[in-house]
Parts: C-alpha cells; structure tokens; sequence
C-alpha cells in the first residue's frame, strides 16, 4: 500500500507518517522500482497502535517504550503497567492543573461588568497586573523530557 493509502486508512497524515518513520517509531518501507513506500499490514498495525497511544495523550518516548516493550512478548508486564501508573498521575496533575486555570479564567470573567470601555474592562486589566494564582510546582514529567514546557 502506497502512503496516501496508510494515511487514508489510519487518519494519520502523510506528512506524520514520514516523520514517525525519521524518529524510528515506524520502520522504514521497502521502495519499490518507482521510489515509492511500500507499506505491509505491520506498518498500518503500528500506525494504529501509534494513533491510540496519541489519543490517550501519550508522549512519543513512552510510545517508544512500549512499542520496545511489545516486541518481548514473554517478558512480564509490570513495566507497562510502572508506565501506564506514572502516566495516568501526570494526567491527575494536569487535570488539577487545568482546574486551577478554570477557576483563573472565572475570577477574570467575573472582573468583567456591562456598561464599561475598553479602558475601564476588568479582564484586561486582570492580565495585566499579576493573578493572585500560585505558581505550579516543579514539574516531574513520568518520562523526563515529555509533556514539559513547549512538548505538550
């Protein structure tokens, strides 16, 4: 199947396809004559394990972990299972997180009364003095490197 196929296939655009093959998460395929990628059922396979992996948020090292891990079929699963634990508390932390930004964003709205100006508007004031919102912690990524400032 040609890459506009998988694409098709997968949901997955040709462009991601390419680059999930540059950073190793997906083999490269066979050209055929032509120059064209030849992908195999084991390529569409790993792209669809891939898309579920990214719908559940996952970074491309833990994607890369558990693909290595799936290719030891006998080994024990508790290193899936650390992985998937260690995820699921980065998803707790976020969540909080995103919670404390609800509450920003409310406190700003809230700040905001009909009848005013543009100069006299309460949430434009709001971003510009300092939020009385606390900082967050120090990140402790489940992977270290993913999810960090600017790889969300």
């Amino acid at each position: 199947m040609k890459i506009g196929e998988i694409s098709k296939a997968t949901g997955i655009p040709v462009e991601t396809i390419r680059y999930y093959e540059k950073i190793g998460l997906v083999p490269e395929p066979e050209r055929q004559a032509s120059g064209y990628r030849h992908y195999r059922q084991s390529h569409l396979d790993r792209l669809q394990f891939i898309k579920r992996c990214r719908n559940l948020d996952m970074a491309q090292d833990e994607i890369r972990e558990l693909i290595r891990l799936a290719d030891q079929p006998d080994a024990d699963c508790s290193e899936v299972d650390a992985l998937l634990a260690r995820h699921l508390n980065h998803v707790r932390e976020r969540l909080n997180e995103l919670a404390s930004l609800k509450d920003t964003l409310e406190q700003l709205q809230e700040a905001c009364s009909d009848g005013r100006t543009v100069r006299e508007c309460g949430i434009l004031g709001g971003l510009s003095a300092e939020l009385e919102t606390p900082e967050p912690e120090d990140r402790h990524n489940h992977i270290p490197g993913t999810h960090g400032p600017g790889n969300h």
